[in-house]
């Protein structure tokens, strides 16, 4: 089977007929995309082109207008960010978000939150079943620490870390929610080479673990070098989707980008 063909006993992710508008202005329109499990999924387009409404939205940051979607074949339209969280779905930002006076270590615990019943009475009772849960999310935290290779800087500030540290621990804080869809927005924004080429061999690892990746980014190379499949936004509206080597090749991707060629006499 190729890459691009639709298999639909495999889909994670569904959007159907999706549309974001704002004062009358459709930022996405009829946007449908399926996204099939532990594959790199790309999402591109030149700036301004919806993606990260389209993000936006599929993660409950913003009502759709129209349209539903469906993650592991239940209907998610309308619920709010956490309630999408608790499905089994993460994401980080464009602009680092991290705690910035916690420890790393601190920063990763707080995505574990969301799989445990420890609440306000159970801190305070500190019984065996809060102390022995309190353990185990210590113990998942460190692992996902190790995984995204900054075991080592744990008890740091966050701020303290380098950039692309920081970026590592976003990774790390979304793993910590055992999600089984992980959306990134640019994640290579602001990295070098040297750092790029470290994350792309993460999120190959992330994917690996049977985790699907839905990414937003502008650097192509990455984007050609990593992803199964990509999906391209012009102005809202999906004007292509296949492998890499499909995609290059759309004019109308290539009118996106470079603009209509001109007409020779």
């Amino acid at each position: 089977m190729k890459k691009t063909e639709i298999d639909k006993n495999n889909v994670l992710l569904e959007t159907k007929n999706l549309t974001k508008s704002f004062g009358g202005i459709h930022a996405i329109e009829d946007v449908s995309l399926y996204i099939n499990k532990a594959m790199i999924n790309a999402l591109i387009g030149p700036n301004g082109a919806g993606k990260t409404t389209l993000f936006n939205c599929i993660t409950g940051f913003y009502p759709p207008t129209k349209g539903r979607i469906l993650f592991n074949d239940e209907d998610i339209t309308g619920l709010k960010p956490h309630q999408i969280t608790e499905t089994g779905m993460a994401r980080t930002f464009q602009n680092i978000r991290l705690f910035a006076e916690m420890t790393v270590m601190e920063n990763v615990l707080t995505g574990s939150q969301c799989r445990y019943r420890m609440n306000i009475l159970s801190a305070i009772l500190n019984d065996k079943r809060t102390r022995d849960e309190e353990r185990e999310i210590s113990k998942r935290a460190l692992k996902y620490l190790r995984f995204t290779g900054i075991s080592k800087f744990a008890n740091h500030i966050s701020r303290n870390l380098s950039y692309g540290d920081q970026r590592r621990l976003e990774l790390a804080r979304a793993l910590a929610t055992e999600p089984k869809l992980l959306l990134l927005d640019e994640p290579a924004a602001g990295m070098n080479s040297n750092e790029t080429k470290g994350l792309m061999e993460l999120i190959r690892k992330i994917r690996d673990e049977d985790i699907t990746i839905l990414l937003i980014e502008h650097d192509m190379r990455m984007v050609m070098n990593i992803a199964d499949t990509i999906t391209v936004l012009d102005h809202g509206i999906k004007i292509a989707e296949g492998t890499p080597k499909e995609v290059q090749k759309n004019e109308k991707v290539i009118e996106a980008y470079l603009g209509r060629r001109r007409q020779t006499a």
